[in-house]
């Protein structure tokens, strides 16, 4: 048995019928713990690093044969929390399943990357597609919405760019925090000096996580925002995506 098969996960939750996270229908993997702190977060007891569930890479990939029937055109997405926080069973997950043949997912805010960890070399050669949130495009606004600049992000999918990974953005629109024309110019403007995005999806912000803010006894930030507007969101999306490179 290859000792990757052994290396444990800390789990959140698993949903065994992803349709959102990645192409087809997919195994996705909620791994527990995120350094980001976002006022609209709708799975905000992913947060803590406590240990919630143990499983082994060995035991993840068994319980995707149980259903892989219904992977036939999609496959494994990791999600969180931030995957990178565990990053040493996110690579030996990825590198098993790429040996059975599995489509491989990230979904990720990219919280943690550090240029100069050589590990994040390895991931992306099991790594089939990234589905990559970039919650602000200006760092202070970030560090206000999340607890964090953003740098690091950015970084990430210059990296990500550089070493021709395909791409999906994902921007949340969020009334008041997000959904400013400079902010959402100044994004599409990063975004035209990329060459791997195959996607962006502009998510708008829903109130659906407040009760998981409420059973942890904790007040929720935008309490009083409410939901874009389908106009908004067209906006949004005729900014960010006209004429894009992949819509051509």
């Amino acid at each position: 048995m290859k000792l990757y098969n052994q290396t444990q996960g800390n789990i959140n939750w698993v949903e065994t019928t992803g349709a959102f996270d990645g192409p087809g229908l997919r195994y996705v993997l909620f791994l527990q713990g995120c350094p980001f702190q976002c006022q609209y977060c709708h799975n905000r007891d992913t947060w803590s690093t406590r240990t919630n569930r143990l499983m082994t890479v060995e035991e993840v990939l068994t319980d995707y044969t149980i259903y892989g029937r219904f992977y036939k055109k999609g496959g494994l997405t990791v999600s969180g929390g931030e995957p990178l926080l565990q990053l040493r069973f996110l690579i030996d997950l990825f590198h098993a399943a790429k040996d059975q043949g599995i489509h491989t997912c990230l979904d990720t805010s990219a919280a943690l990357y550090n240029p100069r960890d050589e590990r994040y070399a390895e991931l992306i050669e099991y790594t089939d597609l990234v589905l990559l949130d970039i919650k602000q495009i200006d760092p202070i606004k970030h560090q206000a919405l999340t607890g964090s600049r953003n740098e690091q992000v950015l970084a990430f999918a210059r990296f990500l760019d550089l070493n021709h990974i395909k791409t999906v953005i994902r921007y949340v629109l969020v009334p008041g925090l997000t959904d400013g024309e400079d902010d959402l110019i100044a994004l599409r403007t990063f975004l035209d000096g990329l060459s791997n995005v195959v996607g962006i999806d502009v998510l708008p912000y829903h109130r659906a996580g407040i009760h998981k803010w409420k059973q942890l006894g904790q007040d929720y930030p935008l309490e009083t925002t409410k939901e874009p507007t389908k106009e908004e969101v067209m906006r949004a999306e005729h900014i960010l995506k006209r004429d894009y490179r992949f819509m051509k």
